[in-house]
């Protein structure tokens, strides 16, 4: 089988899993949970519509072979056209290894609004292998090959019958330059408002060994039957090195996903191959009811080999499939708790050393200028502390600074921008301003820069939370210029504070180096680890360049949640703690049952 999936390693990672993988938690809930923050934003400011959220799913076929000794490892970017001309990057898929007919899993999720032209632009790319291991969104561009481009309304897939548009790949340059490039097809389905979702583990026992030298590397991938009778993978488990008789993580799959309990699955099990060829196990259809009624009754089911001499006689396997765990639960939204009353507390800590270059002088990046035109870190604070304030009540912003020396002081890690001893808040973004530019004739530049100090002193404010409101959650926002120089210290505090309810952006600004944010960011899937062996709980940081971030409110605004909404989804449920309303019903119900 060609055209199965990779992402990273190689293609032996889980795909579409949901939140119930651990080490995956945070990017699962993302992907819903910040468009349910940018939507609730956009809606507060004024910006409704006759709208609805939908799913889109991406497969091609006969895309141009861009290898010699292989074939094309393709990726989908998808972008909207704005007003403005401006492509908007909104996702990409994973990358699929050696084929021209990929079917990604990887769903892109897009607001229709009824009473606009949304112009979609989806770019193939064969990515070289030496990347393949960098995660998709950290991808440049530019080093990847291009396949071919395709152009379209939003409207004229989700006016088809069928909800799915096949459209041809041609170059930048219009559909009259290079031919036989193939062709993209897209499937749209509104997405399911439910909070359910369905957790199973599952094993197989007795798999046809398709390996010569060692046993088959199994996988299992599970595709849902729409409406027009073709499939639509949802998921994919890890791969399971060696073993006939696999068992994998657990898989949730939501019912944006399933479609409804009784909607039919194929769950294929196939053997991998690191050149794409995946070759199939065994295969069988069943519904979530079905493989629930699998559990309850503690009994496998046969896989089936399809018949090699074309008819529709399928081979009875010894192989079976089964279900060691079955749980339905109810996953709530990012929505669900800001709704509720959970907010998000928002800090600031600003990078005053000498590396920025000397205030004074008009390339230094704390430069103020009198015609009132923002620096780089006036511009950070203005655009994300305007975002964040939105899920903020009071608007009372602790404001630190670091790597200054003050009036007849000492070089500080930690001092308070206000210039306070005591107290180290300002009221809203105006006061962050103000603070900023008082400290700036206050507090003379110096260094090196040190993280470890402001990320103690928010994760004690986030602590001392913890004993009087559960409903608060903490984002510390540090912008710097550039490298730190405590790094195995900033990795140990990330690691303590991974238990808090506290999540760190960091904003890269200037032109810097900054390989060590990313190494902090964790995007690689490598959770911190900290110089006594302790991993961290789970990914807390997320790392801005503001150099990258695209022009407009709009992009800043996704930019800046692609993770932390995540981030605050996966604290909640590793501490069960639920949205208001949810807490209430479970409190009153336990009430009325005594």
């Amino acid at each position: 089988m060609g055209g199965c999936f990779s992402d990273t390693k190689g293609g032996k990672e889980a795909v579409g899993v949901g939140p119930g993988r651990p080490e995956s938690a945070e990017a699962a809930y993302a992907s819903a949970a910040s468009n349910d923050a940018v939507d609730f934003f956009l809606r507060s400011h004024g910006a409704h519509g006759l709208y609805s959220q939908v799913e889109l799913s991406i497969s091609a076929s006969k895309l141009r072979n861009l290898d010699i000794l292989s074939k094309s490892d393709p990726m989908v970017v998808i972008y909207i056209k704005r007003r403005d001309e401006i492509l908007e990057e909104i996702g990409r898929t994973e990358v699929i290894m050696n084929t021209l007919n990929p079917v990604w899993i990887t769903k892109l999720t897009i607001m229709y609004q009824f009473e606009i032209v949304q112009l979609l632009v989806f770019r193939v790319y064969d990515v070289d292998t030496k990347y393949h291991n960098i995660p998709v969104k950290m991808l440049k561009l530019n080093e990847q090959d291009f396949i071919g481009e395709a152009h379209c309304a939003l409207s004229e897939i989700v006016t088809k019958n069928s909800r799915s548009l096949t459209l041809p790949l041609h170059d930048q340059n219009g559909p009259g330059g290079m031919k036989n490039s193939g062709s993209v097809t897209v499937y749209a389905e509104e997405t399911v408002s439910s909070r359910t979702v369905v957790q199973m583990t599952l094993r197989c026992s007795d798999l046809t060994n398709k390996d010569i030298f060692s046993k088959s590397d199994p996988f299992l991938r599970i595709s849902k039957i729409v409406e027009n009778g073709g499939l639509v993978p949802i998921c994919k488990t890890e791969v399971v090195d060696n073993n006939l008789n696999p068992a994998w993580k657990p898989v949730v799959l939501t019912m944006q996903q399933l479609g409804s309990k009784d909607n039919p699955l194929i769950i294929e099990c196939f053997d991998f191959n690191s050149n794409g060829k995946h070759e199939l196990i065994g295969k069988l259809q069943k519904s979530v009811v079905d493989l629930e009624k699998l559990h309850e009754e503690r009994t496998g089911v046969h896989l089936f080999s399809p018949s090699t001499n074309g008819q529709d006689h399928q081979k009875t396997l010894k192989s079976q499939l089964f279900v060691d765990s079955f749980l339905e639960k109810t996953r709530y939204s990012f929505l669900d708790y800001i709704s509720s009353g959970f907010e998000l507390n928002f800090m600031v800590a600003i990078d005053f050393t000498a590396s920025n270059g000397n205030p004074r002088s008009p390339d230094s990046l704390h430069y103020i200028d009198s015609y009132g035109r923002l620096n780089a870190y006036q511009q950070a604070i203005n655009e994300v502390g305007e975002v964040i304030q939105f899920y903020d009540s009071d608007r009372r912003f602790p404001a630190w600074g670091f790597g200054g020396r003050p009036i007849d002081g000492p070089i500080s890690h930690c001092f308070n921008l206000n210039g306070s001893v005591s107290d180290c808040e300002v009221e809203g973004v105006a006061g962050i301003m103000s603070a900023y530019a008082s400290a700036l004739r206050n507090i003379s530049l110096a260094g090196p820069t040190l993280f470890g100090q402001v990320i103690n002193k928010a994760a004690q404010i986030a602590t001392q939370s913890l004993s009087y409101n559960w409903n608060k959650y903490f984002v510390l926002l540090i912008i710097t210029d550039g490298v730190i120089t405590d790094l195995q210290e900033t990795k140990d505090a990330l690691v303590r504070a991974s238990d808090l309810p506290l999540s760190i952006l960091i904003v890269g600004v200037g032109g810097a180096d900054f390989t060590e944010m990313k190494i902090l960011d964790a995007d690689n899937g490598q959770r911190l680890e900290s110089s006594t062996g302790r991993i961290a709980t789970r990914d807390i940081v997320q790392f801005v360049p503001m150099r990258d971030v695209q022009g407009g409110q709009i992009s800043i605004v996704q930019s800046l949640l692609e993770e932390l909404p995540g981030q605050f989804l996966s604290y909640m449920q590793s501490r069960d703690i639920k949205p208001r309303f949810a807490a209430d019903t479970a409190q009153t119900s336990e009430i009325q049952s005594h």
